[in-house]
Parts: C-alpha cells; structure tokens; sequence
C-alpha cells in the first residue's frame, strides 16, 4: 500500500536559471531574477522549485559539471542570494529543491586538479585513471556526447582517465569509500541550509561493470553503446540505500531521480514505500521514437496512440507501488508541444490538450519554465547559432553518415536541447523582457506572441489553463481522487482517443482527449454530473454521443 506524503499533492517547477530572468544585465539569468519572479510562480500554483545547478562551473556542459559544490557560480549570484531565496521560497510556502550531480565533477575541481598532480596519491583514487600502453584504451566505450569515454590525463603522456560524459566531467569514483563520504557530506550540508531535497542527475551512472570490458562495435567509430555499460552493472543499490540512509532520510528530504533502467524491479526499487528515492520521472514519452545510431534516425514527432501507450503503459507497471513524476519537457528535451503535436497542428487548443492529460495522470506533476505559456522550439537557421554540446557532436554523427550539412542540421534541429534553454519569455519587449543586454543564447522570434505578459490574466491563455488543472488537481473535493484515484484507461482500442478515469473512493472523473486534427466521436460510459474542464466552448453532445472537434480535451465528473 502506497504510504502518502506530504508532497504528493504538490506541483513542481524545473527553473533553467540561465534563461529564466536576469536581474543585472548581463545577459544571463540568475538568482536575484528568480526571486523577482516567485509571486508568478505562486499564482500558477507552484509549490516545489527544481533549480538546475547553480554551483561554480566553467559552464562546459551549461552547469552540470561543478568546480565548487559548496559555492555559487558568480554568473547566478552570491551565496547570500542563495539564502535570501530559501527565505523568499519559506515565507510563500515554497520549497527549492537543488540539482545533485555526483556521478561526476569537473576537471577544474579541486579534486580533480590533485589527481593530475598525484594520480597514485588519495585524490587520483577519486576517479578512473588507468595506465595505457601502447595506445590500447581500457575498453571501447563511447561517451555520451560522443567519442571515447578516456581522455589523456594532463601532464601525464601514459594515463587517461574517464568520463561517460563530455570530456570535462571526469567520473567519480563510488568504489571509493573516502569519495562517497564526501559526497554525503556535501548533501548533508545543503539540506542543513534548508533545501528541501535534490533533483538527483544521471545516478544510474554511478556503478561501472568491470572497466576492462571490451562490446561489439556499433558504430564505424569501432565504439559500443554506453547503454552496455549501465545494462552490465550491477550493485548500484548497495550505493543508493547508503546515499539515502546517510542523507535524505535524516532530513525527511524530497528525491526525484533521474533514471534510466529496464530492470523489471526499478519501480519498487528506486519508487517504492523503501525506495531509495521518493519519486523518478517517467521518461517513457520522452525515449519513443529515438533510435540508437543518433538523432537523425530519430522520429520528430510522437503524438495519438503512441503517447499513449507510452503514459498507459507506466501508470500499468506503477500501480500502488510507488509515486512517479510526470513531465511533458525539460533542459535535456525539445519543446513538449513541438514533439508531441504535429506543427502543422500547434494551437492553444492542442497544447491546452496535452497539458490535460499529462497532469491528470497520476503521479507528480513537472512543468519546466515556459511550458506553462506553450513555449515551441526555435527556428535556428545555422549550427553556429546552437550552444549545445550534445547537439554538435548529433550533427558531426549526422555528416559522417553521409548527410549534407543542410540535412544534418535540420536532422537534428527538433531534438536539441537549446530549444528549452533559450531565454523565458516575460513580455513582447526586446529580448522578451529576459535581459536588458544581449542575451547567452538567442531568443525564441515567437516570443511577441507568446508571452508571460500576454497571458497572466487572460482567461482563455495556456497559463490560465495550465493554472486552472493545477487548482483542480489541490481542489479538496477532487483532491483524493485526482492525487490517489486509480487510473483506468477507457475506450483504448479508439485511434487517436486517450480517454482514462480517474477513480477515487467516492468521485470518478473521465478525461477524455481527442488527439488528432479529425473530429471523432466518443461514446461516453453514462450521464456525467458535470464537465469540470473543457478547452473549448462548446460541448457538443449528443444523447450518450459526444462529438468531439479536433484536439478538444474534456474533464467529467461522473
């Protein structure tokens, strides 16, 4: 039986604090914006804030690889405004939740600069380092971002270290004791500050096979899959439970994990009432479509059935177990509404649509800034105009598989993760009202019609919708039904329908969308006390027969 907690009816907000609002000019957001804009993000209804790293950091993965955990990168402020912010968040009865990145540092890292200096010596056991001979690398991983997971160690001609991600986020060693007590020491320090828990980054990372297995090449590269080596750990939960005993549990601390694994006990291990963490977020939606050999082989859009076989498809192996997150986006994701609506079909109604049966699903609720206003991904027109590092190394995949430059860059355009990360828009003013100054990364040309100014307020904006489901969803007459109430598809078998109950106790409700341009109809289970929510003003209904235009989204009270 699920225990409940006392952040299961919350919703929750990822801030990318580079783009979110810039405070002194310069171009990038940061701490001193974000508490400017907190009464925002209280009238939508948020309740718990998920800061994408802060920390010190040369920035070479935007963030995620710290120099300094204990300290604030100077771009987003002082550790002063840190505090000030943990006292705004308090006093509106927010919580601010920080990114925890442990599976690896970053080669300015202290840690990492001693063991260049002294390899063999205490720090140089903080990470993999390896002696190479004769050119023959450990092992024939191929990193996330590309290429080799080894890297020569400065200074030294015969020793590489690893890294699984770009090549200036050396790995952290777990099998080190000494370095484990260190991370939990740095935890421990954060939650005694008043975070109220961790976003926990790419954790399934942490446990390696041994490191001198060699896989089948997949590529002409001659590399293999990092997904071999995630496939081939095992023991990583010995680390999880110590982690979660050794910090989270001593501060009733909120977790939300990021994990990637088809072991067929992740939900009762990771998610369940003695999980090592208190939610992870459902990625199902997000992995549809994606195909090994790189982005270009991808599929750009996921919508209809398949979105939701994916949602039906989690909230089945879910069941009581455990509380999962939901998301639509995030930093690492193109814009939801551009990977799961067909451009040609991108409206209020149809981003109002997926916004509907994505919160009402069970499960914690994520927004990621913008998300709210229906933020789309961008037009960049040249591979110059994208920061990102993932998609560069897409778009060199792309061109040694025999694209043009032209192909490749349009190839890879949907999936990038620059479409999530160019600046908010606060207004129709230049640089949508993000910065006074030239912005880190250039803004979305749609801004002057979607904007914050334009739709705070207005009773028929995606905020207002979004506003409305997350008051829904804490309405205490719905509440028990909506966070608690079992979800039961109905009408499966109806192409481009994804219609559930939510059934609690005492109430039911009945979602029912209709995703797809074509108006459908759908024969409804029996009268319906009344429509909760609808996304368009008329309700045509006919006997037991609703005639549903296309993309319109329903919530009955049965």
């Amino acid at each position: 039986m699920l225990q409940k907690k006392w952040w299961h009816e919350k919703t929750a907000y990822q801030i990318y604090p580079k783009s979110f609002c810039d405070s002194n000019g310069d171009g990038i957001g940061d701490l001193k914006g974000i508490i400017s804009k907190l009464d925002y993000l209280k009238e939508l209804g948020v309740d718990i804030i998920w800061l994408s790293p802060i920390y010190c950091s040369p920035l070479a993965d935007q963030g995620y690889d710290i120099s300094d955990y204990y300290n604030i990168d100077p771009r987003f402020g002082t550790m002063d405004d840190m505090d000030e912010l943990l006292k705004e968040a308090k006093a509106r009865n927010m919580y601010i939740i920080m990114d925890l990145v442990v599976n690896h540092c970053s080669d300015e890292h202290q840690w990492f600069q001693k063991a260049c200096g002294d390899p063999e010596g205490e720090f140089g056991k903080y990470f993999y380092i390896e002696t190479v001979k004769d050119g023959k690398l450990p092992n024939n991983w191929r990193s996330y971002f590309g290429g080799s997971v080894w890297e020569k160690l400065p200074g030294h001609e015969d020793k590489y270290y690893m890294h699984v991600f770009h090549k200036k986020q050396p790995d952290l060693n777990w099998e080190n004791p000494k370095l484990r007590h260190e991370v939990y020491k740095m935890i421990n320090w954060w939650l005694e500050k008043g975070v109220a828990g961790f976003r926990i980054d790419a954790i399934m990372n942490i446990k390696k096979p041994n490191i001198f297995t060699t896989y089948p090449a997949d590529r002409e590269d001659g590399l293999a899959s990092i997904e071999n080596m995630i496939r081939d750990a095992v023991g990583i939960d010995e680390f999880l439970h110590e982690m979660k005993m050794e910090t989270f549990e001593k501060y009733n601390a909120f977790t939300v994990g990021e994990v990637f694994t088809d072991r067929p006990d992740a939900l009762k291990a990771f998610i369940g009432n003695d999980g090592h963490f208190s939610t992870m977020f459902d990625f199902s939606e997000t992995c549809a479509g994606k195909n090994e050999d790189g982005w270009y082989k991808c599929q750009p859009v996921v919508c209809g059935d398949e979105y939701k076989a994916c949602a039906f498809g989690t909230q089945k192996r879910l069941g009581d177990l455990g509380f999962i997150s939901n998301i639509i986006e995030n930093h690492d994701e193109p814009r939801g509404v551009s990977h799961y609506i067909p451009a040609e079909d991108l409206n209020d109604t149809s981003k109002k649509m997926l916004a509907a049966v994505n919160i009402m699903l069970r499960g914690l609720p994520f927004i990621y800034q913008g998300q709210e206003l229906g933020m789309t991904n961008v037009d960049f027109t040249s591979i110059d105009q994208i920061d990102d590092c993932s998609t560069q190394d897409e778009y060199k995949v792309a061109l040694k598989a025999g694209l043009s430059a032209d192909e490749a860059f349009h190839a890879v355009l949907p999936f990038s993760r620059d479409n999530a990360r160019t600046p908010f828009h606060w207004n129709d003013s230049a640089n949508a009202g993000f910065t006074s100054a030239a912005p880190w990364l250039m803004v979305n040309p749609n801004y002057v019609q979607i904007n914050a100014k334009d739709q705070v307020g207005r009773q028929n904006s995606v905020f207002s919708w979004y506003k409305e489901l997350i008051s829904l969803r804490k309405n205490p007459e719905y509440k028990e039904t909506i966070v608690y109430g079992e979800v039961i598809p109905y009408k499966a078998e109806q192409k481009n329908l994804m219609a559930y109950y939510r059934k609690g106790t005492d109430k039911t409700l009945l979602v029912a969308a209709n995703y797809q341009n074509k108006a459908q109809d759908l024969k409804l289970p029996g009268t319906f006390k009344q429509v909760l929510m609808n996304n368009l003003d008329t309700l045509d209904l006919d006997g037991s027969t609703l005639h549903m235009p296309g993309y319109q989204v329903v919530i009955l009270e049965l």
